[in-house]
């Protein structure tokens, strides 16, 4: 039986391969993101797929927006079955070299933003007898990497929010909140990540695809549980923060800047943390070749 699905961060990364799994099931989409040309372009995909759907330009990190995404579902199919939420920014620099205002936005989209949706979700669901919200952590929602300040603590957030709706929901039937946590994903939120660090940032390896984050987060909606890590190596870098904290800060520096860094110099740069770049919005980054 087909649902209605709301999927926010639709146009790029593992939101949009959410979108063509959902799509390729013959559900209902919401589609929500800031670039409308890209969202109609989505649209457009899974109409070919034989999938209804609606576009929502929306920003989530505006005052009111996720409950504006919300009414539209409720006015254009009856009500939400499922929410994904995959937006989120990253910016790169230390901590004291990036700009205020460029860390409160990320923390205002990455974690704010999540919560709003949250309220509209969960509002919606308590209302109407039951739904799905699936958040989108990372890895860095449990471990911490330098140069990521704004991402990390915004993760970590929106894993604390998780567990407490998850007790606060527990004795609602038909009500779920889930997490998936992907490790590196090879999608376009690294070179498109505001960048004061003047290297530009790449996924450590082993990447995995946006593709397999998305079938889990379609196996919650099927399947809802508290967590799901996607990730080869995820437990690992866990058990080493959790055990060997020392161990772990002394390489994870080096570490990053080996891996997680690329050679390539940018000049200092906001990315998309403010405004939209739809001529980099793709599910892939390139990271795999």
């Amino acid at each position: 039986m087909s649902r209605t699905v709301v999927v926010t961060g639709a146009t790029s990364g593992i939101g949009r391969a959410a979108v063509r799994e959902f799509a390729g099931r013959g559900d209902r989409l919401v589609l929500a993101a800031r670039a409308p040309e890209t969202l109609d372009q989505v649209r457009a995909e899974c109409i070919a797929a034989g999938a209804h759907a609606v576009a929502v330009p929306t920003d989530v990190a505006e005052p009111g927006a996720p409950a504006a995404v919300a009414d539209a579902a409720v006015a254009e199919f009856g009500g939400i079955d499922v929410w994904a939420h995959t937006a989120a920014v990253m910016a790169y620099g230390r901590f004291e070299d990036t700009p205020e205002h460029v860390f409160e936005q990320v923390v205002r989209t990455d974690l704010l933003a999540t919560a709003a949706v949250a309220r509209a979700a969960l509002g919606h669901f308590r209302a109407s007898g039951g739904g799905t919200l699936i958040l989108t952590g990372s890895v860095l929602g449990h471990i911490t990497a330098p140069y990521m300040s704004g991402y990390v603590a915004s993760k970590w957030g929106v894993q604390g929010l998780a567990r407490v709706l998850q007790q606060e929901t527990r004795e609602t039937p038909g009500l779920h909140v889930c997490v998936v946590t992907p490790g590196s994903v090879d999608t376009p939120v690294y070179q498109r990540a505001a960048n004061h660090l003047r290297r530009l940032g790449r996924p450590p390896l082993p990447v995995t695809t946006p593709e397999r984050v998305a079938r889990a987060i379609v196996d919650l909606a099927d399947n809802p549980r508290r967590e799901v890590s996607v990730g080869r190596v995820n437990a690992v870098m866990r058990f080493g923060f959790t055990v060997l904290p020392g161990v772990y800060d002394l390489l994870v520096g080096p570490l990053m800047r080996a891996a997680g860094l690329t050679d390539r110099t940018v000049e200092p740069h906001d990315g998309v943390v403010f405004a939209p770049d739809p001529a980099s919005e793709q599910i892939h980054g390139g990271w795999r070749r």
